[in-house]
C-alpha cells in the first residue's frame, strides 16, 4: 500500500475500522485521540490549529463516499462543530446504527475535589447519551493547577460510578483532600478559563490523557451550562493599602508574637518589611492571586526559585526570610481554617528548604540577568536611585554585560 500523501489521507488511513466500533462514545474517543497529534505539535493556540485542521480535513474530504470517511467527518464534525464546513457534514448513507448518536449527551451528575492547601482543583462532570446505543454513561476528569494557571489534564472515559467510587474513596481516606458536588456552570467557566492557558503553551505537560482527550472533553463541556454573567471575578492583586492592612493585622497575630517578628529591632525592622513584601509580591504573580494560599509546593516555589530570580537579599534579608515565611505560613492556615496536619506539614517543609534556600543564595545560580545585574551595581556601591552613577556603571561594564563569557 503506497504511504498516505497528505495528513489527512494519514487520519483516514487511521480512521479506517471507525465503522466497526461499538458506539458513539468509542468512535468519539478515536476522533479525539486522531485531532490528539495535531493539538499536541501546534506551537500556539492549539485549540485554533486543530478547528483548522479539522475545516481543511471536512474540505479535502468532501468527495470521499465511503462509511469510514463519512463517519469520520461526522466524529470530527460532533467534536469541533465551529470548524469551517462542520454545519454542513451530513451522515452517509453506510453509517453505523450508533452514528446519529455522536454528541447526544446530557448531564448526570457534577462534582470538585482537591487538596486543602488549594494548590490543585479536579472537576467531574458525568455524561450519558440520550439513547444507549450511544454508549456507557462517561465522567470528563478536568485537573487544574492554581500554582501555574493551566488545566494541567484532561481525562474522558468510564464507567462513570467506578470512576466516582474512586475519587469518593481516595477523598475520605485522606484529610487533606475535599469532595463535594459542584455547580455545572462553575465547572464549565473554571475548566474553560485554565484550558485557554494550556491551549497556547509552547509545550504541553508531559504526563496524562491532555492532548488526546482535549477534543471530547471541550465538546463535554459545550454541554454544561455557561457560566453567569454575574460570575465572581478572577483574584485581583492587593492594592497598597490593602497590603498594609494585611500586613498590620500579621504583625498583631499570635503566629508573629511566636516568632519574635512584632518585637524586632530597629537594624532588622527594614529586612522584616522587605521578606514580607516579598511575600505579597510572590502570592501576586499567581494567576490566581491569594496572599494566604501557602503549602509546601507554594513554599518551595517562592524559597527555592521565585525569590532567586526576582530579589536581591542582603545577608540581614537572608536570615530572616525563612522565619517569616513560616509564621505568615501558619498565620495564612489559621485564616483559612486549615486542619493541623496540614500546617504542620507545610511548617516542616519550610524548615527542610532552609538549608537548600541557603545554599542558592550563597551561590547565586538561580538569579535572572537582571537580579544577578542589580546585585551587582549594590556590591559595587552604586546608588540605586542616581541615575547618573547608573549610567556610569552600566557604560564601564558594558562589555560585561553584552558578552558575559
Amino acid at each position: 500500500m503506497a504511504p498516505p500523501r497528505t495528513p489527512y489521507d494519514a487520519v483516514l488511513h487511521a480512521a479506517r475500522d471507525v465503522t466497526r466500533l461499538d458506539c458513539a462514545l468509542d468512535a468519539e474517543m478515536l476522533g479525539a485521540a486522531l485531532l490528539g497529534s495535531v493539538y499536541a505539535i501546534a506551537e500556539t493556540d492549539r485549540s485554533a490549529a486543530v478547528r483548522e485542521f479539522v475545516g481543511g480535513f471536512l474540505a479535502a474530504t468532501s468527495r470521499r463516499r465511503t462509511a469510514a470517511a463519512t463517519t469520520i467527518r461526522s466524529v470530527f464534525a460532533t467534536l469541533v462543530p465551529d470548524a469551517e464546513g462542520a454545519a454542513r457534514v451530513r451522515p452517509g448513507s453506510q453509517a453505523p446504527a450508533w452514528s446519529g448518536q455522536l454528541g447526544r449527551v446530557h448531564l448526570t451528575g457534577s462534582w470538585a475535589y482537591g487538596d486543602v492547601y488549594g494548590d490543585q482543583t479536579s472537576y467531574v462532570a458525568t455524561f450519558a447519551y440520550d439513547d444507549d446505543a450511544g454508549g456507557p454513561e462517561h465522567a470528563m476528569v478536568a485537573l487544574i493547577d492554581h500554582n501555574i494557571g493551566i488545566t494541567k489534564d484532561i481525562f474522558v472515559g468510564g464507567p462513570a460510578e467506578r470512576i466516582l467510587d474512586q475519587v469518593r474513596q481516595m477523598c475520605a481516606a485522606d484529610e487533606l483532600t475535599w469532595f463535594r458536588e459542584e455547580d455545572p456552570a462553575r465547572i464549565r467557566g473554571e475548566v474553560a478559563r485554565h484550558l485557554a492557558v494550556t491551549d497556547d503553551l509552547g509545550e504541553l505537560p508531559g504526563e496524562g490523557a491532555l492532548a488526546t482527550d482535549r477534543a471530547l472533553a471541550g465538546a463535554r463541556l459545550a454541554v454544561l451550562p455557561a457560566a453567569p454573567a454575574t460570575a465572581p471575578p478572577v483574584a485581583e492583586p492587593l492594592s497598597a493599602d490593602e497590603r498594609t492592612r494585611l500586613v498590620r493585622r500579621f504583625l498583631a497575630s499570635p503566629e508573629a508574637a511566636r516568632a519574635g517578628l512584632d518585637t524586632v529591632d530597629d537594624a532588622e525592622l527594614a529586612s522584616l518589611h522587605f521578606c514580607l513584601g516579598l511575600l505579597l509580591d510572590h502570592a501576586a504573580s499567581f494567576p490566581d492571586a491569594d496572599p494566604l494560599r501557602w503549602s509546601p509546593a507554594v513554599a518551595g516555589l517562592f524559597l527555592l526559585d521565585w525569590v532567586h530570580r526576582r530579589a536581591v537579599l542582603d545577608m540581614d534579608d537572608a536570615a530572616m526570610l525563612p522565619r517569616v515565611l513560616r509564621a505568615w505560613a501558619r498565620y495564612a492556615a489559621r485564616q483559612r481554617g486549615l486542619p493541623a496536619i496540614a500546617v504542620a506539614q507545610t511548617d516542616a517543609a519550610i524548615e527542610e528548604m532552609v538549608p537548600e534556600f541557603a545554599r542558592l543564595y550563597s551561590t547565586g545560580e538561580r538569579r535572572s540577568p537582571a537580579t544577578a545585574a542589580v546585585a551587582e551595581l549594590i556590591a559595587d556601591g552604586v546608588d540605586l536611585d542616581d541615575p547618573a552613577a547608573l549610567h556610569a556603571w552600566i557604560e564601564a561594564n558594558r562589555h560585561r554585560l553584552t558578552d558575559p563569557d
